[in-house]
């Protein structure tokens, strides 16, 4: 099975069960296939953010190529991003703490953020009105279109959470008795404060679900990695205690989540369809802590939209409260320490979706919609066109799936679980989960529970998505990044049994783990650190995968490096190096240019050209290495030995595309639209 660089994995053998429900009498999404599958694909992305600039700072270029593309645009921001009220501007006087003001300043830059965005003067009037929630509840709305391309911004205005105590959106997750009020910004049509309860947030976000129904939504990330810093530095720079993120960030992803599954649940209650959307999940403050991958000609796009976000004291917007978030106007946001401008990165990285063929030759794609598992199979070989997506089951997942081939041509899916997901301090449980395919091109057996390899729960909820590769000797190797940052992993042996859970040692890495064989059948992983690749491999078939030294010397990826394996034992590594557009070829083996560093080649910066960002994916093929990747304005490109031929036309990618050679050696890239349908280009 091919999913670009490196197959997507996993591992453990408990059946599996509904997730855990939030309270007594709530609906849970049943993990059991077969459901209808929604066929009404308007494409709309809604975006589920804590704070106005959220979307800015982290979900761009993504949402940017989105709309340039036509897609229309919800943005839910659930607190009012009131902080301490003071909306300070450089050159002028400190002003007293104005919260309403502030908040209502944060506001009037997002519409101008969003009229620069929909090819409009900053200033454009917005229609400004009042949404009717469920439960009575009521909300801000601001609308602006331009041609056939829409922005809505509802903001719930919730009281945001500081460092010094008040409560917010994280003591809302965990208190059951907790009402949190909202804040009634200057300025706005909605004149009454409200209040939230946990349920009555969850079903707020529900209630826009099933009114807007969302082709495409995007999260806050809802389990961040443990992050230890000084207090000084955590009190800085906004952080939680112990992790990686703003506790609004969190709070939201985790509410966030908690809506979409009680979303697909209720829609199919009685057999009703499954909800069509694929989802994506933003690293935030994790940005500042590891290297930047935005090469300066996206990160100079991105970084623009903030301008008119941030504003000016002078300037003359129509909005008495005032024009824009003045702490992060101008420049701010390329000269701050804290980089998180300088990078976009998702929680569940990887090719979406996994790619394999049938036994017919028909390509099969799997994917996730409405947080379950389906399968797409081309309609008939070299057509390419989709059938009718078959539901697998197996939810609440993550977005990516791995996947692995067996010998005799069965395929292995796996996926990342929400096993429990339930606030107020019940549990919160993520595991690994397997489905294997009965017969080649057949139906497949019950979905497994692979466990975690991290025993607590707060760990636990930090692993990354599964990656897996078959050996020759068949054997299936399932990879984690595990809470650690290091590397576990479990062996499916010849006949179908799973060992335990190991820790392969290793140091620091990112997630987006590249698996292959060389040619000698030996695993290798590779995975981007912060000084350096890491690497993963055995002495022998057969025998564990463990850390070897690391690739120093070369440069520091920006994302997850993809390899491929050539002669000799050799393996091919390609990349962009942190903030390059350029990619970077390094190979390994001990057939090398020997550099001093255990077998490890010297880099090679590509002189055929290929310059972008984000990941790069690589698939072997009789004329050479097949190269996949996105250009600076986030076109989708493959290389061949021909040359690089750019995607100009079709709906935009979300996330990672697939690569897939087939046995006559032409490739194909496979991808979800926003619409939330695969497309598929051969070019």
């Amino acid at each position: 099975m091919t999913a670009a660089a490196g197959a997507t994995g996993l591992a453990a053998l408990s059946a599996c069960t509904a997730p855990a429900s939030p309270r007594r009498g709530n609906p849970t999404a049943d993990p059991m296939p077969g459901l209808p599958i929604s066929t009404t694909h308007r494409a709309l992305m809604m975006q589920i953010l804590a704070h106005p600039d959220d979307d800015l700072y982290f979900m761009n270029p993504d949402t940017q190529q989105a709309l340039d593309a036509g897609t229309p645009l919800v943005c839910v921001y659930l607190t009012a991003g009131e902080a301490t009220g003071i909306n300070r501007a450089p050159g002028h006087p400190l002003p007293a703490p104005d919260k309403a003001a502030y908040s209502s300043s944060r506001h009037q830059g997002l519409r101008q953020a969003y009229a620069t965005l929909l090819g409009l003067g900053r200033f454009t009037p917005w229609q400004k009105s009042v949404i009717g929630l469920h439960g009575n509840h009521r909300a801000e709305i601001n609308r602006l279109a331009n041609g056939g391309r829409k922005v809505e911004l509802i903001f719930l205005n919730t009281a945001m959470h500081t460092s010094y105590g008040r409560l917010g959106l994280p003591s809302l997750w965990q208190d059951r008795r907790l009402v949190l009020p909202t804040l009634v910004a200057d300025d706005s049509p909605l004149k009454r404060a409200g209040s939230y309860t946990y349920d009555g947030l969850v079903d707020v976000l529900v209630g826009l679900f099933e009114q807007y129904r969302p082709t495409a939504v995007h999260t806050m990330d809802p389990d961040p990695d443990i992050q230890h810093s000084s207090e000084l530095v955590r009190r800085r720079d906004s952080e939680q205690q112990g992790y990686s993120d703003h506790p609004d960030h969190t709070a939201t992803g985790l509410f966030a989540w908690t809506a979409l599954i009680r979303w697909v649940a209720r829609a199919t209650e009685g057999g009703g369809a499954v909800p069509s959307f694929a989802t994506t999940a933003f690293r935030a403050y994790y940005n500042r802590h590891w290297p930047k991958n935005l090469p300066p000609a996206v990160l100079a796009e991105k970084a623009s939209h903030l301008v008119p976000y941030g504003g000016s004291a002078d300037w003359r917007c129509g909005n008495p409260a005032g024009c824009g978030d003045y702490n992060v106007g101008g420049n701010r946001p390329l000269t701050n320490r804290k980089g998180w401008v300088r990078s976009t990165h998702y929680r569940y990285p990887g090719p979406r979706p996994a790619v394999a063929t049938d036994p017919d030759g028909r390509l099969v794609a799997y994917g996730v919609l409405g947080l379950r598992a389906v399968r797409w199979r081309e309609s008939a070989p070299g057509s390419g066109t989709w059938d009718t997506a078959d539901d697998l089951g197996g939810g609440p997942l993550a977005p990516v799936l791995g996947g692995a081939s067996l010998p005799d041509g069965r395929h292995l899916l796996f996926g990342l679980r929400f096993a429990a997901l339930s606030g107020h301090g019940a549990d919160n449980e993520r595991e690994i989960v397997t489905l294997e395919q009965r017969s080649p091109g057949g139906g497949f057996r019950a979905w497994q529970g692979l466990g975690n390899p991290v025993r607590d729960h707060d760990g636990g909820r930090r692993i990354g998505v599964p990656v897996a590769v078959a050996a020759p000797d068949g054997r299936v190797h399932l990879f984690v990044r595990n809470a650690e940052k290091g590397l576990s992993t479990r062996v499916r042996d010849t006949a179908g049994r799973w060992g335990r859970w190991q820790d392969t040692g290793g140091g620091e890495v990112q997630d987006g783990l590249s698996a292959v064989v060389d040619d000698a059948g030996c695993v290798h992983v590779f995975a981007a650190g912060r000084f350096a690749v890491h690497h993963w491999t055995q002495d022998a078939p057969g025998d564990p995968v463990t850390a070897r030294t690391q690739i120093g010397g070369v440069p520091v990826p920006g994302d997850g490096p993809a390899a491929l394996p050539g002669a000799d034992g050799a393996i091919e590594l390609f990349y962009r190096a942190a903030a390059k557009a350029a990619l970077t070829t390094v190979w390994t083996g001990e057939t090398a240019d020997e550099t001093g560093i255990d077998g490890y080649g010297r880099p090679v910066a590509d002189r055929v050209g290929f310059d972008g960002y984000g990941p790069v994916s690589a698939a072997a093929s009789p004329r050479g290495p097949v190269l996949l990747g996105r250009t600076a304005k986030g076109l989708i490109q493959l290389r061949t030995s021909e040359g690089i031929s750019v995607r100009k036309r079709g709906p935009v990618a979300l996330d990672g595309p697939a690569l897939h050679v087939g046995k006559g050696g032409r490739p194909t890239v496979v991808a979800l639209g926003p619409d939330a349908l695969p497309w598929l280009w051969r070019p």
